[in-house]
């Protein structure tokens, strides 16, 4: 068992706020980070890839899990941070690399036993850690994790947010192997109004399920940030497994068919979308276990 702010195949939901946002000192440090980036020097310079960030990210969470105690959560709260430009405005998403480890392990401890966590574990490194975080939660209680992972698939609430215009293909590097990276992108103001429309299209045609919990829990969270931010979906790993291709996925456009289909009552595309899209993931799921 890992938590998926490690595992190799998983894909991330970020959210960029711009510096306004952020507190200061906090604002400041960002400011001044930001300065160092490519992305932070000029509105038209090249936005950096979160590549490098995420391995750096995977080596660092392997070796934690690899100690003797291994380590839950780092120390120390990540000092580094995805930095983007939207309409010219430079945008900041922390990393919180702890916050997030100390995030997943909540979700664990819901999800599972003690006797199951156990046997990943020692009990006193779990206590340990969940200690940490409700002292840090008391003194922080309205900060929230900038990011959102999932392993082996990306959740369908989540293509709720985009459209297929929006999507960004970065090539691989020349002499590199595998198919390069998948993001989209859109403002904040756009992600909250396609998530605000899909609720109203389901909750007009289906029976409440998990879908409908999800969106409702994704708009929550969009909520606690700052109307100028930008969302992006980044496929990470999963790029690797979804087609050669980046450009031939069409989840984002399969969830947006099929939420229109249900608006103008047409059962039979809505579905012939859906199912067009749990095949695709199941598929690529599928390999989670081959593995």
């Amino acid at each position: 068992m890992r938590t998926s702010v490690v595992a190799p195949y998983a894909a991330y939901l970020r959210v960029y706020e711009p510096l306004a946002a952020f507190p200061e000192p906090e604002r400041g440090r960002w400011a001044a980070y930001a300065a160092t980036r490519p992305s932070g020097t000029s509105a038209a310079a090249e936005p950096p890839s979160p590549a490098g960030l995420t391995a750096q990210e995977h080596r660092s969470g392997l070796e934690n899990l690899l100690a003797t105690p291994p380590v839950i959560a780092p120390p120390h709260e990540s000092e580094d941070a995805y930095v983007q430009v939207l309409d010219g405005v430079t945008v900041v998403c922390p990393r919180q690399t702890r916050l997030r480890c100390w995030t997943a392990l909540a979700e664990l401890r819901r999800e599972y036993p003690a006797t199951v966590l156990d046997v990943f574990w020692p009990r006193l490194v779990i206590d340990q850690a969940h200690l940490e975080h409700e002292r840090w939660k008391s003194a922080h209680p309205d900060v929230h994790p900038h990011i959102h992972s999932s392993t082996w698939h990306v959740p369908v609430r989540w293509f709720v947010l985009f459209a297929p215009e929006e999507r960004v293909v970065v090539p691989a590097a020349e002499g590199g192997s595998g198919p390069g990276e998948l993001y989209y992108r859109t403002p904040m103001v756009q992600a909250r109004r396609r998530i605000a429309r899909a609720l109203k299209v389901l909750r007009e045609t289906v029976e409440d399920g998990a879908l409908i919990t999800g969106l409702e829990n994704v708009g929550r969270w969009l909520e606690e940030f700052h109307p100028r931010a930008m969302v992006e979906l980044d496929y990470g790993g999963l790029v690797r497994l979804v087609a050669p291709d980046p450009t031939a996925d069409t989840s984002v456009a399969d969830v947006a068919e099929g939420i229109a289909a249900l608006g103008s009552g047409d059962g039979a595309r809505a579905s012939a979308a859906y199912r067009r899209i749990t095949e695709r993931w199941q598929s690529v799921r599928a390999l989670e276990h081959a593995s």
